[in-house]
């Protein structure tokens, strides 16, 4: 038991495990602050320009019945899809999104990929056509080539 414990402590404590937990963290406060900028900021604007309608209460009913809001078809029992609350959350989507794209974007311009140096390919010296560094005959020409040899 005492092995499985130093174990879970060994793991629990690894850099990567508690990095990645401040950023589920992070991530859920994050998720919160647009959901509400999507429901209390952009759609009620968007709704008032469209003629003063709530997205959130946009639903379709599944038996016919006749609900005049979503929260009344609820009470109800009225089976429903409620694709109001499915625009909010695309909505909420494409902001985080749109979020991460903006940090991915600024994080690789402060700090650029180091390209690794390229080496030349080993090329046959009767056709100069690329051939396997292993080769002892060209694919191309069929010429007999030197195994180690590398011509540019």
């Amino acid at each position: 038991m005492k092995e499985f414990l130093k174990g879970f402590k060994d793991f629990a404590l690894r850099g990567n495990v508690i990095d990645l937990a401040v950023g589920v963290v992070i991530g859920a406060a994050f998720g919160k602050i647009v959901a509400s900028l999507v429901s209390d900021i952009i759609m009620p604007p968007i709704g008032m320009v469209l003629g003063g309608i709530d997205f959130s209460d946009f639903f379709i009913s599944l038996n016919g019945e006749h609900a005049n809001s979503l929260a009344e078809a609820k009470a109800a029992g009225i089976p429903v899809i409620a694709y109001g609350n499915f625009l909010n959350s695309l909505i909420q989507f494409l902001i985080v999104a749109f979020a991460i794209y903006l940090v991915i974007k600024q994080v690789n311009r402060l700090f650029p990929k180091k390209e690794e140096p390229v080496e030349d390919p080993r090329k046959c010296p009767f056709c100069k056509q690329e051939v396997a560094d292993d080769a002892t005959r060209c694919p191309h020409c069929t010429s007999v080539i030197e195994p180690e040899s590398k011509t540019a």
